[in-house]
This record gives C-alpha cells, sequence and structure tokens, in this order.
C-alpha cells in the first residue's frame, strides 16, 4: 500500500494496563482516544480476583471515559492458587469479564499473588475449557536458575503443552510474545489458542535496551530479546495470520519509578500506540495487513463484533513527547523524543 491517508475498522486492544485512582484520569482517555475496546489487567494492589471488584474498577474506568467517547473495557480477572470453580463460573455469566489472567508469581508488576502451581489449577482449568472461558498467559517462568532470556520457552515447554494436552478445547492466549518459539507454538495449536504482540517487540530487541547505556524506558516483561526472535515476530505479525493480534502491554509507570536504581518493567505506549504499528507495518511494506491485526483477529477470536466505526491514518510526521504530566508525576512515554511518519488523523 502506497498512501498518505487510509482508514481501518476502529481498532482494540487486546492487552492493556490503566492502573487505577487519579492515573486513570490520564490512561483511559489516551486509550479511549482511538480504541474502541480493551481488556484491562487486574494487577492491582489488591489484585482483581472477583467480578464484584472487577465491577466496580470497570466503573472507575468508565467514569474517566470523555463525554462523546465510546470505549468498552473488558475486565480480567486475576488467577491465584485460591481462585474457586464458583468464580470461574460467575466470570463465565457476566458479560464485560473476558476472562481470567495467569500471571506466574514474581513474574511482572504486582504478580505476587500470582499462580505457584500450574498443575494444581486443573480443576479450574477444567471448567474453564468447558464454558470457554479463557486463560490469558504471563508466559514466563520465574526460578531463579532460568535466564531470564529462556523463562518463555521454558514456560512452554514446562507448562503451557502439558495444559493444553490435558485440556485441549481451553481458549487461550499467550500475551506479549517475545520469541520465535512461542510464534511456532500458537502456529502449531488449534484454532482456540491466539497470541498478543506489542509495537516494543515489534520495533526492538535487546541491542536497543542495552547498547550504548541501560535505557529504562524500553525496559519491559518479557524482556525484548535478540534480533532472530523479533524477527519471527515481525514476519508473524505480518503475515496475516489472525492468530497473532494487537495487545500493546501499555504500561504506565512515573519516570521516578523507571528511572532508579531498580527501575520499573512496562512500557507506556498508548499516547501513541496505532501509530507505532503503523510505523512497523510500514516497515515491513504491508500496511494493509495492519487493520486485520489490529481490528479484526482479536475481535474474532475472542467472539466479539468487529467495531463499526472508522479510524483514520495519515503520513504525517510527528515527534513522540518527552514527557506526560499525571497525577503521579511526570512518565516518559515509549519512543519519547523519536519520530513517526503516521498519525491518527483528528
Amino acid at each position: 500500500m502506497t498512501t498518505n491517508q487510509f482508514s481501518i475498522t476502529t481498532p482494540d486492544d487486546w492487552h492493556l494496563h490503566l492502573r487505577d485512582g487519579d492515573l486513570l484520569a490520564t490512561t483511559v482517555p489516551a486509550t479511549a482516544a482511538v480504541f474502541q475496546r480493551a481488556v484491562i489487567m487486574p494487577n492491582l494492589v489488591p489484585p482483581v480476583t472477583t467480578v464484584e471488584a472487577a465491577t466496580a474498577y470497570r466503573e472507575r474506568i468508565l467514569a474517566q471515559v470523555p463525554e462523546g467517547q465510546t470505549f468498552e473495557p473488558l475486565m480480567a480477572l486475576y488467577l491465584t492458587q485460591t481462585t474457586t470453580v464458583e468464580t470461574v463460573r460467575a466470570a463465565a455469566e457476566t458479560p464485560f469479564v473476558i476472562g481470567f489472567k495467569l500471571y506466574p508469581s514474581g513474574a511482572t508488576t504486582n504478580s505476587d499473588a500470582g499462580v505457584t502451581d500450574v498443575g494444581a489449577l486443573g480443576h479450574l482449568f477444567e471448567v474453564m475449557a468447558e464454558l470457554q472461558v479463557p486463560l490469558l498467559v504471563h508466559g514466563e517462568v520465574t526460578d531463579g536458575d532460568i535466564d531470564i532470556f529462556d523463562r518463555e520457552k521454558v514456560f512452554i515447554d514446562r507448562h503451557l503443552r502439558p495444559l493444553l494436552d490435558r485440556h485441549p478445547s481451553m481458549k487461550l492466549v499467550l500475551e506479549h510474545i517475545t520469541t520465535r518459539d512461542a510464534v511456532e507454538f500458537v502456529k502449531s495449536m488449534g484454532t482456540n489458542v491466539a497470541a498478543t504482540i506489542t509495537p516494543q517487540h515489534l520495533l526492538m530487541n535487546r541491542n536497543d535496551l542495552l547498547v550504548g547505556g541501560v535505557r529504562p524506558h524500553n525496559y519491559c516483561l518479557p524482556i525484548l530479546k535478540r534480533r532472530e526472535h523479533q524477527l519471527a515476530l515481525r514476519e508473524a505479525a505480518a503475515s496475516g495470520n489472525s492468530k497473532f493480534f494487537l495487545g500493546t502491554d501499555s504500561a504506565p509507570h512515573a519516570q521516578s519509578k523507571k528511572e532508579t536504581a531498580c527501575g520499573c518493567a512496562g512500557c507506556y505506549s498508548a499516547p501513541a500506540a496505532l501509530p507505532l504499528y503503523a510505523e512497523f507495518f510500514d516497515q515491513m511494506g504491508v500496511l494493509d495487513k495492519l487493520e486485520g491485526f489490529a481490528s479484526f483477529y482479536g475481535a474474532d477470536f475472542y467472539g466479539y463484533p468487529r467495531a463499526t466505526t472508522k479510524v483514520k491514518l495519515e503520513r504525517n510526521s510527528w515527534t513522540v513527547p518527552g514527557q506526560v504530566d499525571t497525577a503521579v508525576g511526570p512518565m516518559v512515554p515509549y519512543w519519547a523524543g523519536q519520530p513517526l511518519k503516521w498519525r491518527v488523523a483528528t
């Protein structure tokens, strides 16, 4: 596609962190301006483990949607070792609850309450498979003896393959994939298994984190991998394979929490999310594949109707702001101070 302007069906973000409290006044409008729906991650403190907690959180989100905009938050519940079958059944009966998020304990921000023994949750997975309640997976082991760059592959081999062998009909999304191993795993499974891919994992590899100095605003989990893995992700996203779709994993942290001796993981990509993906598809020469990846495949997988509205993109170079002012102090967005070729037309 060679063009200076085009429209796509309004996209959805199938993996998003909004946080809570006063920060919602920044994070909700940034996503609602572009996306029809978003899957809201439940790793608050305390975590969102019940339908009742998800309902209250959803109301706080909706209160921050700007007037005149339509935005639908889809709530994920935080899976723990003490989640009950009754909670799974309640989630299945609640239209705005999309599924359960599996965080291995200690894998990422606010994951201490996460799963410590995947194998002990078979009774929950059986009901989830029966009711077709999706399982959204942060796919990394947290063992201290496993290299951080190998954690995704080990999780797939140690946990996901056996899980799907036991529950072959389970609807499962491997979130924010980072390796060729994950791409090949998802391709090898049935239509009930899919994956989301972030802009940072398409546009960068670990050189962008470590060469010339540590770059804290490119630090995320799962961590950026070798270029060979980045290329596998790029090929998968650009291929038009409907198993792979948009999930930004946009994760806001105050600048002071990123630029410190032990900085937080997460890239706050929401202010430039769609232009970042357009940048990637333009690099690959397949802008015509952006709409499927951003607007169709996720909705189709989860069983939601595709949006009926449009978003227009125009080739008009701009620079991502160096900072965003928020209630928790300045935040540095992903791609800060760098140019992008595409912008969302207003």
